[in-house]
C-alpha cells in the first residue's frame, strides 16, 4: 500500500517567505472575488504569475485581472491545455511549480494535475487558503443553477465493466446537497458511501455540512435493498489522509465482494477533491474506476469572507 501521509504539508504564515527563499518558476491561480484568493496571489513569490479566469464565474472582460488567461470554454481539458499553450510551455520537467487550487473548478483542478504530470513535472506545490467563514453559513450558494449533467472528468474515465452487480459510488460530501442528490440518482443502483470532511475547516462548518447533506438523504438511501449509505471521515484540509481513506474503503469493499465499477465524486472541499485525484492517479488508472462530477455553467464569484489557515501540500508524481 502507498502511504500517502508521508507526503509533506505545512501551514504558511503571513509575513514569512512561503517559497523558502527560492521563488517558484511558475505560479497559477484561478481568479474570483474572494479575499483569500487575492491574498495568496499578492503575497506569493514567483518568477511568473498567471491568473486564470473561469467562464463559470461569468466575469466581463473588463473585470478580469490584467494578463489573465480568460477561459471561454467549459471543457476542463480544453481550458487547461489552453493555459499552457498561452504560457508557451510544453515541458515542465525543470520548472518549480506552484498552484493555488482555492478558486479552481474541481474538474479543471483535477485535469491540471494529470496534464502537468503529462508535461514531465515530477513535483508540484499545491496551495489552499481556508475561508474564515462562508457568507451565508449552511445557506451559502455555490452553484447558481442546477447542473446540466453528471459525467466523467476528462482523463479520469474508467474502463467500464458491463457487470454492475456491485457498483460502488463514493461521494465526498459538501454543502451542495442538490448536487449530492443528482449524483446519487445518476447511479441509482450503486451502493453509496459518503466521506465527510471531519475534522472540518472549522467546528461550525461540520454542522453546516450535516444540515445540507441531510436534504439529500432520500436520494442517498438507494442501491441494493434500499440501504442507507456507509459513512467515513477524513480531514477536510488533508488530501493525503483522504487518499488513504479511499484506499481503505476500496480494500474493505473488495474483501467483502469484488467491486464491478467504482465511481468517485468529490463535492466537498477543494482539498478533498485533490485527495480523490491523487488516489485515482496513483491506484486507479486503467481500471473500472471513474471520477464523475455534476457539471454546470455558473458559479458564485464570492462565497466566503476572509482567510484562515493557508496550506501548502507538496505532491510528488510516482
Amino acid at each position: 500500500m502507498v502511504d500517502y501521509c508521508i507526503l509533506y504539508k505545512n501551514i504558511l504564515k503571513d509575513g514569512t517567505d512561503w517559497s523558502d527563499g527560492n521563488p517558484w518558476d511558475l505560479f497559477i491561480s484561478a481568479y474570483n472575488s474572494s479575499e483569500r484568493v487575492n491574498h495568496v496571489y499578492n503575497n506569493i513569490a514567483a518568477k511568473k504569475k498567471q491568473w486564470v479566469t473561469h467562464a463559470e464565474y461569468c466575469y466581463s472582460e473588463k473585470d478580469c485581472p490584467e494578463d489573465s488567461y480568460n477561459a471561454i470554454d467549459f471543457d476542463e481539458a480544453k481550458v487547461i491545455q489552453g493555459i499552457f499553450n498561452h504560457l508557451k510551455l510544453n515541458s515542465l520537467e525543470k520548472l518549480r511549480i506552484c498552484i493555488d487550487i482555492t478558486g479552481f473548478m474541481r474538474p479543471n483542478m483535477m485535469f491540471m494535475l494529470l496534464y502537468i504530470k503529462h508535461l514531465g513535472a515530477k513535483k508540484v506545490d499545491i496551495i489552499y487558503a481556508e475561508p474564515s467563514r462562508y457568507i451565508e453559513k449552511e445557506k451559502t450558494v455555490f452553484s447558481i443553477e442546477s447542473s446540466k449533467e453528471v459525467k466523467q472528468v476528462a482523463g479520469f474515465e474508467g474502463q467500464h465493466n458491463i457487470d454492475n452487480n456491485n457498483d460502488i459510488l463514493i461521494i465526498g460530501t459538501g454543502y451542495d446537497h442538490q448536487l449530492i442528490a443528482q449524483v446519487a440518482e445518476s447511479k441509482e443502483n450503486a451502493r453509496k458511501i459518503q466521506i465527510y470532511g471531519f475534522p472540518s475547516l472549522s467546528a461550525d462548518m461540520y454542522q453546516e455540512n450535516i444540515l445540507r447533506v441531510h436534504k439529500a438523504s432520500e436520494s442517498l438511501d438507494c442501491g441494493p435493498g434500499g440501504n442507507h449509505p456507509d459513512n467515513y471521515f477524513a480531514p477536510a484540509n488533508d488530501p493525503f489522509v483522504t487518499a488513504n481513506i479511499l484506499h481503505e474503503i476500496v480494500e474493505n469493499v473488495n474483501n467483502e465482494k469484488k467491486i464491478t465499477n467504482l465511481y468517485l465524486c468529490p463535492i466537498g472541499t477543494k482539498v478533498q477533491a485533490l485527495g480523490f485525484a491523487i488516489f485515482y492517479l496513483t491506484e486507479c488508472v486503467n481500471t473500472a474506476t471513474s471520477i464523475i462530477f455534476p457539471f454546470f455553467e455558473k458559479y458564485t464569484k464570492e462565497t466566503s469572507k476572509g482567510h484562515s489557515r493557508i496550506w501548502k501540500y507538496s505532491l510528488e508524481f510516482l
